[in-house]
């Protein structure tokens, strides 16, 4: 059984294309450039601001990535919190794996302070062990390094954790941090997107992550069309009377 899940935020664990493409656009707006493909603009979430305005325009220079990056968190300040939400099963599923003794963190592009607003008003906010956000390291995914100051955070190898997303981007890291990868089909990615990293385990939902992790790792099945998926049963997790998550210890890992 693994030990530590960690996951991505956006499009893993909340809706957030509304605030991504308000705030992308406002900041293509103020560098004088047209708006973007509201389709492009999804297919970008959970890369970071340099590689989306890469992906959207073509621009890599420093200038252009420091404006956008400055006009992308000035209207994210104001409106991101507001124009994202949880995914309704994301409370449940927390509470589930950590009663099942399994550690759990986020590790995203997304800036920490940020991830923590959106968390509190889920009534989240003791919920996860680390958050390791874009303000936390120096290079951003697929590079591993958020993966790994997370396991470290959480005293956890990597052989004992999976980490959770919706992203070809989130596999790559994943893969050079060497931990396995859970690839929830709740973003804009397919199946194929997946195709060169084999090993990755396909869930619908968040949903289908408990009995996963708990009982089943690492089995895989064939359907008609050859995808992989995984083979999950129901798992009756015990629960307290309640629902409230509280006497997490949480590691921000900012030092």
């Amino acid at each position: 059984m693994k030990r530590a899940v960690l996951f991505d935020f956006d499009l893993t664990l909340a809706h957030s294309s509304r605030g991504a493409i308000e705030c992308i656009d406002y900041a293509l707006m103020k560098m004088g450039l047209p708006p973007a493909d509201h389709g492009a603009i999804r297919a970008t979430i959970g890369l970071s601001l340099p590689a989306t305005l890469a992906r959207l325009t073509g621009l890599t220079d420093r200038a252009s990535t420091n404006a956008f990056a400055a006009n992308f968190v000035e209207r994210a300040d104001l409106r991101m919190v507001d124009l994202t939400s949880l995914f309704p099963d994301v409370c449940r599923v927390v509470h589930e794996l950590r009663m099942a003794g399994i550690k759990t963190g986020i590790v995203s592009t997304k800036y920490r302070y940020r991830i923590q607003a959106i968390l509190a008003r889920g009534g989240l906010t003791e919920a996860f062990d680390v958050i390791v956000g874009g303000e936390d390291v120096a290079r951003h995914k697929p590079d591993p390094e958020g993966l790994h100051r997370a396991l470290r955070c959480i005293g956890i190898y990597g052989q004992d954790a999976v980490y959770v997303g919706d992203h070809p981007v989130d596999a790559m890291a994943a893969s050079a941090a060497r931990i396995s990868f859970v690839a929830v089909l709740t973003g804009n990615a397919v199946r194929g997107d997946f195709d060169p990293w084999p090993d990755t385990v396909f869930i619908e939902s968040l949903t289908d992550l408990v009995s996963l992790l708990t009982a089943n790792w690492g089995t895989q099945t064939q359907d008609s069309e050859g995808d992989r998926h995984a083979c999950v049963t129901a798992l009756q997790t015990p629960r307290p009377e309640g629902s409230g998550i509280s006497g997490a210890y949480r590691c921000d890992c900012v030092r």
